[in-house]
């Protein structure tokens, strides 16, 4: 059985996970042109060794982030996004201009 830890619910069996993809810093939205954007929601490095991953324990529905070496599938480490983030992000509304 692989397990993973939950920074909120400790070690849990990997089938409670789901896994949310690459972690990118998000591009400022008032400074960003549709191709930039499109990048970041779309493209991803895919890269062999250490990268940093959007995981979520689907029983809690808790979100954090675990560093995993793509070649072991080893995980090296897994802490909560309060250490990437230090404020939750506002989008604007666009109203409709049809």
């Amino acid at each position: 059985m692989k397990l993973l830890t939950c920074p909120l619910n400790g070690p849990r069996n990997i089938s409670e996970f789901t896994y949310g993809g690459e972690f990118h810093l998000m591009p400022d939205q008032n400074k960003t042109d549709a191709r930039q954007w499109a990048e970041y929601v779309f493209f991803h490095d895919n890269a062999a060794g250490v990268v940093t991953e959007w995981w979520c324990h689907t029983a809690s529905t808790f979100w954090f982030l675990a560093e995993r070496n793509t070649i072991t599938d080893q995980v090296i480490r897994t802490f909560e996004a309060s250490e990437v983030f230090s404020q939750r992000k506002a989008f604007s509304v666009i109203e409709d201009q049809a």
